[in-house]
């Protein structure tokens, strides 16, 4: 059916005549390509909001803030105040802010919960990760996505290795304030993971029971911490690089810091927590790793699980945003990584082959899951 209406069209189109219904079509599939050509504005928009400091200047001046107000709190030259204007029209088309108009007929700007979590002291702030996402080494290699994929050979494991001529995880040590942002967006994210799981009857069905646990990729440590303070009788470890945990100390209670590289081995715990630390490899890596978490747990039986908290596309299955997000950061882990993220089959693949025998997902976590994977 799609392909007897384009060739009506195209029909129509050669005899210069095209119908209202077609017309709509056409300009329609027009705007589509717009939205999707003019869609890094988006994320160039947001990246000068944070940068700019917007949201906290709203959220400093305590009430609705017109647009010299804001650009004055700015310091912002008054001749770009309808510049600014432009910018805050966008934001607001984005959901970012609300505009409403005051008596005298001036429009005033207001945060919504999204800009509200990218306020720098929000204890669950987002702005370290939109900033680190937005990095111009990080969104340079999809400029090269036609030349990677070209490739006759897999020399460039990924577009950023092509473009940096090594991995993410080689340049970080060498870049102190891009690892200090990286760092900063894993802890905030942890904190906000952290308080949502703590909060959750399923996550904690999982924990509970327990007497030690290893986080795997923790970096500074704030999953562990959180659920250490949850669990004053749970043993937790945080086992990161060299570089991610030096100088970090526990809490002399029940908190250790243990340096190491997952794909060697991992320390020995009941359960292995493995957040956002699989869908940057591949799947023998994937299964490698597995298989040092599956050496480092005891059975099912003597409660022997891993936690994992990544992305499974396709759950949940009823919204459309979720969706989005899960494809789009499938896209940004094959830019950064050679990485991906995974359906459900696909996971499941992972477990069979490093042999683990069982697992659930719980999805609790918006466009994340829980995926509880157990041993035979």
């Amino acid at each position: 059916m799609l392909h007897y209406r384009i060739a009506l069209i195209e029909q129509k189109m050669a005899a210069k005549t095209i119908s209202n219904e077609h017309s709509k079509e056409l300009l329609d599939a027009l705007t589509h390509i717009w939205n999707h050509t003019f869609s890094f504005l988006n994320s160039m928009a947001l990246k000068c909001a944070i940068q700019l400091s917007i949201p906290d200047a709203i959220h400093k001046h305590g009430k609705p803030i017109t647009i010299n107000e804001l650009a004055n709190s700015l310091s912002i030259h008054p001749n770009k105040a309808q510049s600014l204007q432009q910018l805050m029209r966008l934001l607001v088309h984005s959901h970012f802010f609300t505009a409403t108009k005051l008596v005298n007929g001036e429009e005033a700007y207001s945060l919504t919960l999204n800009s509200q979590l990218l306020l720098q002291d929000h204890p669950f702030t987002q702005a370290t990760f939109a900033l680190l996402e937005m990095e111009q080494v990080i969104t340079e290699p999809s400029h090269s996505f036609s030349v990677w994929f070209r490739q006759e050979d897999d020399h460039d494991e990924s577009p950023f290795y092509m473009a940096q001529g090594k991995n993410i995880y080689e340049r970080m040590p060498n870049k102190a304030k891009f690892n200090e942002l990286f760092n900063q967006t894993m802890a905030n994210d942890s904190r906000l993971i952290s308080s949502l799981l703590l909060s959750s009857n399923e996550f904690k069905s999982s924990i509970e029971g327990i007497e030690s646990l290893v986080d795997v990729g923790g970096g500074v440590g704030i999953m562990a911490k959180a659920i250490a303070e949850a669990y004053p009788k749970l043993n937790c470890i945080v086992f990161d690089l060299p570089h991610v945990v030096k100088g970090l100390q526990g809490n002399g209670r029940n908190l250790t810091y243990v340096a190491g590289d997952m794909f060697e081995a991992i320390p020995r715990a009941h359960a292995v927590l493995l957040k956002w630390a699989l869908h940057n490899w591949s799947d023998d890596n994937c299964i490698k790793v597995l298989q040092r978490c599956r050496e480092a747990i005891p059975s099912k039986n003597e409660g022997g699980k891993v936690i994992i908290i990544e992305i499974v596309v396709g759950i949940p299955s009823d919204t459309a945003s979720h969706f989005n997000s899960q494809f789009l950061m499938d896209m940004q882990m094959l830019s950064v990584s050679g990485g991906k993220e995974r359906t459900e089959e696909q996971w499941k693949y992972l477990f069979d082959n490093a042999g683990f025998s069982d697992y659930k997902i719980l999805p609790i976590l918006g466009a994340r899951s829980v995926i509880v994977v157990y041993p035979t």
